[in-house]
């Protein structure tokens, strides 16, 4: 009898314990996962801009949770990370110089958004700040640090470059269901474009708070003769730099003997 007591309250314990460990991770831990359309884009000299479509799937949902609209999604696409200055001009004896000036390290040479819906009704302006999603949310590292307002206003001022740019783009709505558990985000991306290595992101929410994240790759090239030209340009720069001037010399020397006066 107390050997089966023992066994019992071991059971009993096991039970517990495995009970507690479900309320702590949830009834539904829920996964997402991402593909790509696509997983190389090619650059010609025609490239005006591009749509990339983003397929995924949730596992796991709350199938109540998931009828009530309280799941979304926001997908980004990341560009290659740089370091960038920026400069602020002031006028001095009438000549725009640039006097004051800020570097950032690691920023998003460009960044696309797409979400379920407007980014203020997904979660709240301090959980995009801890994840460094969307365009307001993300953040920027001072190489220098300066006082508060001053940085700011370099990061507004960075900020609004990329997106009159069209580097920097949200799309609220641009992600819908198109299945209880299968969603399709499509993002813009610019003319502008960077070559290289783009890293997609997809940020799974409920009712407001971070769940999960996934990610894959994206690499964009340029294709045809501006590839050979971006190739020269930086395994030959010395020689591509002289060919670039005598061309240039060429041209100025082409044009004075076309259009010469007698």
């Amino acid at each position: 009898m107390r050997a089966r007591r023992l066994k019992l309250a071991f059971a009993f314990a096991c039970a517990a314990t495995t009970a507690l460990a479900q309320s702590a991770t949830g009834p539904n831990p829920e996964t997402i996962q991402i593909g790509l359309s696509t997983d190389t884009i090619a650059i010609t000299a025609g490239f005006e801009g591009k749509e990339l479509t983003v397929f995924g799937a949730l596992n796991n949902t709350d199938p109540l949770i998931q009828r009530q609209g309280r799941y979304d999604i926001v997908v980004v696409l990341e560009g290659p990370a740089k370091d960038i200055v920026v400069r602020k001009k002031a006028r001095l004896l009438g000549i725009w110089v640039n006097r004051a000036s800020e570097s950032f390290s690691g920023i998003p040479s460009s960044y696309s958004l797409a979400s379920t819906r407007s980014m203020q009704d997904i979660t709240d302006s301090a959980t995009f700040a801890k994840l460094s999603l969307g365009v307001t949310g993300m953040v920027l590292n001072p190489t220098f640090g300066q006082q508060r307002a001053t940085l700011d206003a370099f990061i507004g001022a960075l900020k609004a470059i990329k997106l009159d740019r069209g580097l920097y783009n949200e799309r609220p709505g641009a992600v819908e269901f198109i299945s209880p558990n299968l969603f399709r985000a499509t993002l813009a991306l610019s003319a502008d474009v960077p070559v290289g290595n783009h890293l997609a992101r997809a940020f799974l929410f409920r009712n407001g708070a971070f769940l999960k994240e996934s990610s894959t790759s994206l690499q964009i090239v340029k294709a045809g003769f501006e590839q050979q030209i971006y190739r020269a340009a930086h395994d030959r720069s010395f020689y591509y730099g002289m060919f670039s001037v005598a061309l240039a010399m060429l041209i100025g020397w082409l044009g004075r003997v076309m259009f010469k006066r007698d």
